[in-house]
């Protein structure tokens, strides 16, 4: 198994970069259940992250990228259940992805409530708005 950061994923899923495209393309072709790639849940934040913030993507735009690294064939994604989760939320809210990880991972580890100053994660992530 091999890790992949996020710049490799942005790379990857904008096409954006004509002379590391051959190469991340040729790495996830690689990819096998054998041999697979690894994502982190820093690397996945990250790579939503930089797609909000520097590529403008949409809400739509990045659902069907988390849903096709989730699916993709011979990359593990950590805490596949949870991502799927969060990813299940964030399509039917208005506050970030990342929000509806962090409240999913403190409902999965057993927190009663998540904490926040950010109403949209109030609103939609089923945080609590700490007073």
């Amino acid at each position: 198994m091999i890790g992949l950061d996020t710049n490799l994923l942005v790379r990857y899923v904008t096409q954006d970069d004509a002379v590391q495209l051959p190469l991340v393309t040729r790495l996830f072709e690689s990819l096998s259940a054998e041999e697979p790639g690894f994502i982190s849940l820093v690397a996945l934040i990250e790579m939503v992250w930089v797609l909000r913030s520097f590529y403008d993507a949409s809400r739509n735009q990045i659902e069907r990228v988390v849903e096709m690294l989730l699916r993709a064939r011979g990359v593990i994604v950590e805490q596949r259940a949870l991502v799927w989760m969060a990813l299940h939320a964030y399509s039917r809210g208005n506050a970030d992805f990342g929000d509806y990880l962090i409240e999913c991972s403190g409902r999965e580890a057993g927190c009663e409530h998540t904490f926040t100053f950010d109403r949209d994660a109030v609103n939609t992530a089923g945080m609590k708005l700490l007073r």
